[in-house]
């Protein structure tokens, strides 16, 4: 399984790269199943994947953003297409293909996991029990230390979810909205971010279920926003908020007022 989503990210990666960011790859093409509207790029990204699962012989149900629901016997794959459209729209160089592979209808499900850095190649997978990796090398979180750097999406945030988060803002050193939550997550993973907070209640399982499990698996923690541990159902339909950590001190010191 893992095979075939590290080939259907490179495929993507060489697909899309000379249509972001052109008047062809962000044409509109109507609405997605998740809600949003679908670009060229995002079908051409969701196509391509659903090409090479089918040429794979991976008879699992496919769950994506702009597809909804394709049904099958064994398993869920979960794709975002494009994470980071409107980024890939304004060749702001972040944003990503994420896909996973579940065994049941859950994010704890997933076992196999690849996310593909569409601007610069960069590839992130992981399978539960083995570790998480970038192009072959083992990746760790950060261990705990001084200058906090901390992903946060407030786009279009509740002003009471504001005031809420400011004790972390506060704590933080550092600050970053980069608009694609699997790659950022995957920053986590790498060591270069200490947590990745997004509490607006408007992701998607198809956002985060690829960096879920190598977040995960690099030895990162991920929470829901109750401070439980993240889990949820995998539908297009279904919208979560999450903070996730590097490591136990940064999970206390920052989110300590959160929960």
């Amino acid at each position: 399984m893992i095979a075939a989503l590290k080939e259907a990210c490179l495929l993507v990666h060489a697909r899309t790269k000379r249509i972001a960011g052109t008047v062809s790859g962000n044409k509109q093409m109507g609405m997605g199943a998740g809600g949003d509207i679908s670009r060229r790029i995002d079908l051409l990204a969701e196509k391509t994947v659903i090409e090479v699962l089918r040429r794979r012989k991976v008879d699992a149900t496919i769950i994506g953003e702009e597809c909804g629901r394709i049904e099958g016997k064994n398993g869920y794959v979960v794709m975002d297409g494009i994470d980071g459209t409107t980024n890939a729209s304004r060749r702001i160089p972040f944003y990503c293909c994420s896909l996973a592979y579940a065994t049941n209808f859950q994010l704890s499900a997933v076992t196999d996991a690849v996310v593909i850095d569409l601007a610069n190649g960069d590839l992130y997978h992981a399978s539960k029990g083995k570790g998480a990796f970038c192009n072959g090398r083992r990746i760790r979180v950060r261990e705990a230390g001084d200058d906090v750097v901390v992903g946060m999406n407030v786009s279009g945030i509740d002003p009471d979810v504001i005031k809420k988060l400011s004790p972390v803002m506060s704590k933080a050193n550092h600050v970053r909205l980069f608009g694609a939550v699997a790659l950022e997550m995957c920053f986590l993973a790498r060591g270069w971010l200490d947590a990745s907070i997004d509490l607006r209640g408007k992701i998607r399982p198809t956002d985060i279920a690829g960096a879920y499990l190598i977040v995960k698996e690099a030895g990162g923690r991920i929470l829901d926003g109750n401070g439980k541990e993240l889990d949820a159902d995998l539908g297009v339909d279904t919208r979560i908020s999450f903070v996730a950590a590097a490591n136990n001190k940064a999970q206390k010191e920052l989110f300590s007022e959160l929960f």
